[in-house]
């Protein structure tokens, strides 16, 4: 027990000891806060102006700083601005660009309005500095003298050098600012202007050029128009349109590559600003071929044929290329087709114009037919019909726009109508036009056989001009030679193969008829009066005298036929044809003879018959057989 309160009296004076010391610690930091309290209350007016201090000092810094960017940046845009002024220089097209992709950077983080409006204007005379760079490099090519014309002839290309500067040039005036793609950046809308007046001077540049390239083959081609075969130059006239066609397609090309703004809407006002020039000497050309066509279209209805069918296999690829141009400048016009519609005009002309001048051959030049030669208007029929197939497709069209049977000229009713107009019809139409037949495709036939086609109308006015003659035997001679001249150049051995096709059987049929019917007549009126001197009249009787009077007819009416065909040549122009009139001949005439003279020979009609029977039957055979050599 005792042990336990000394233990609690320890306890307690040691307690005591802790909170004295806790009082005098307690007192002690008391003391120590008052102290700092009281420092702090003396510091803080130092700390305060130290801070200010510290502040003014760094934007006495920053102050600086600025001023020296200030002036290095003044420095920097007076270096620009005398690289820009000066403009792009031969191999340094990179620094340029460069130097403009810098001013249009820093536009882009400018504060001041007074800077950037400043470079703005640089950006803007750098544009323009390099747009002139790109019409003197274009117009460089768009000089000179022009190549000379010839059938070889194409148009001189860029330079490869040239052009890849060129390329270069454009790719980088498409990245400049425009108000499209850069709506906030100042010089937007000029550069805008600026381009778009470069690209109008390239197109026009370059149309002008491509017109003076081309203006030389085309007066080459009117020039020979006059001088060489009328389809030849009908299609030397299209291969120049071809070539304005394919300069025209290259010029397109090298636009779309060439054009600083590439919109398609620009492009296509462009493309219809290059194409003026071209279309207009395309125009002018076009007339003056069509006004040599009318000066004489029976001489250049082949000119004006081959050339619209030319200008016919090319209006698609023609369609196509003007479709490219701006709605401004096409306003539906189509130069190409109203070409097309000036030629088919004159072609259409052509048609009854050509049968006019068959019929007018039936009038002859003097009245009375005293030829027994080949008529000027057989001969132009033949060449008529040779040069048909040439230029087929331009024929078949043009009657097709014309109308079956029109080419009548108001003269008869028209020849008939497919059920439906189509592509298949113009060798129908061609069909009837070559000669009046109905054929076997569909088409209404005829009513009548009229003259008013190639075939039936050459026919019909060399059958008129034989009647006028009044000697049987020398027209005779004239339509069998005319209408085995026609049907021998056109049906047996034609210059052109596919010319018999354009005829129907029943028309191929009518020329066989008239060769036929031409040399029954030419029998009958040289040689009946041979066979009638040797025929016997039934009724009469048979005496010497009689007899005598029939071998001497005979021989004297043989001497006229002889004499007659030393100036009338029988088909001079088809030896074939000629060999078999002459077997014919002998077979009608000799036979006769034969039987005559046996007959009359043995009865003795005469004591010296050589008298009368001049020649032996060989050697009349031997005289007749001389005609047709």
């Amino acid at each position: 027990m005792d042990d336990e309160t000394a233990e609690i009296e320890l306890l307690e004076q040691n307690l005591n000891k802790t909170r004295q010391i806790s009082q005098r610690m307690i007192s002690i930091l008391d003391s120590f806060d008052t102290r700092l309290a009281k420092l702090e209350k003396s510091i803080l007016p130092l700390y305060t102006s130290t801070q200010i201090l510290n502040r003014r000092a760094a934007n006495i810094d920053k102050t600086l700083l600025k001023m020296s960017e200030v002036g290095s940046n003044q420095d920097e845009l007076a270096a620009e601005e005398a690289l820009i002024l000066r403009g792009p220089q031969t191999g340094q097209l990179d620094k340029y660009r460069e130097a403009l992709e810098r001013l249009n950077a820093s536009i882009a983080f400018k504060s001041s309005d007074a800077d950037t409006e400043e470079t703005a204007r640089l950006v803007e005379t750098g544009a323009k500095k390099l747009t002139q760079l790109y019409t003197k490099l274009v117009a460089e090519v768009s000089s000179g003298s022009t190549p000379p014309p010839g059938a070889e002839w194409t148009m001189t290309p860029f330079p490869s050098s040239l052009l890849a500067t060129l390329r270069q040039l454009v790719a980088f005036l498409r990245t400049l600012p425009l108000p499209a793609t850069h709506p906030s950046h100042p010089a937007a809308q000029a550069i805008f202007t600026t381009l778009k007046d470069a690209q109008r001077g390239y197109a026009d540049m370059r149309g002008i050029w491509s017109q003076k390239c081309l203006e030389g083959q085309g007066k080459r081609v009117i020039d020979r128009a006059d001088t060489i075969d009328t389809i030849a130059a009908g299609k030397e006239f299209g291969k120049w349109v071809e070539l304005v066609l394919i300069v025209s397609e290259d010029e397109y090309q090298l636009l779309s590559q060439l054009t600083p703004i590439s919109s398609p809407t620009l492009l296509a006002s462009s493309f219809g600003t290059l194409l003026g020039p071209i279309l207009t000497l395309f125009g002018t050309t076009l007339t003056s071929l069509v006004a040599l066509i009318k000066k004489s279209l029976h001489k250049y209805t082949f000119l004006a044929l081959s050339a619209y069918e030319s200008l016919l296999s090319m209006q698609r690829q023609w369609d196509d290329l003007l479709s490219r141009r701006g709605s401004d400048t096409r306003r539906d016009t189509n130069e190409i087709k109203d070409g097309l519609h000036t030629l088919r005009a004159v072609c259409l002309r052509s048609f009854p114009e050509f049968l006019a001048d068959l019929k007018l051959g039936a009038l002859g030049k003097g009245g009375e037919l005293v030829t027994t030669g080949l008529a000027d208007f057989a001969i132009s029929a033949v060449k008529y019909m040779e040069r048909l197939p040439q230029v087929q497709a331009a024929v078949g069209s043009a009657l097709l726009t014309l109308g079956d049977g029109n080419w009548k000229m108001g003269e008869g009713v028209q020849v008939g109508k497919a059920a439906k107009v189509g592509e298949s019809d113009e060798s129908v139409v061609l069909e009837h036009y070559v000669c009046a037949f109905p054929c076997s495709l569909g088409v209404v036939p005829r009513l009548t056989v009229s003259s008013d086609d190639v075939v039936v109308t050459a026919v019909t006015s060399l059958t008129t001009l034989s009647r006028t003659s009044r000697r049987p035997a020398i027209a005779a001679i004239f339509l069998l030679n005319n209408v085995s001249y026609l049907r021998h150049h056109i049906l047996l051995e034609p210059i052109h193969p596919a010319l018999p096709s354009l005829l129907s059987k029943p028309a191929q049929d009518y020329l066989n008829s008239n060769f036929r019917t031409a040399k029954a007549a030419y029998f009958d009126s040289n040689f009946s009066p041979l066979m009638q001197a040797l025929t016997d009249d039934p009724k009469e009787k048979i005496t010497k005298a009689a007899t005598k009077e029939k071998f001497t007819r005979f021989f004297d009416l043989l001497e006229e036929v002889m004499e007659r065909h030393k100036l009338a040549k029988v088909m001079e122009d088809d030896a074939d044809g000629r060999e078999q009139i002459g077997d014919e001949v002998t077979k009608l005439v000799i036979p006769a003879l034969q039987r005559f003279s046996q007959k009359h020979r043995d009865k003795e009609f005469s004591k010296n018959p050589q008298k009368y029977i001049k020649m032996s039957t060989e050697a009349v055979e031997s005289q007749l057989k001389s005609i047709y050599r």
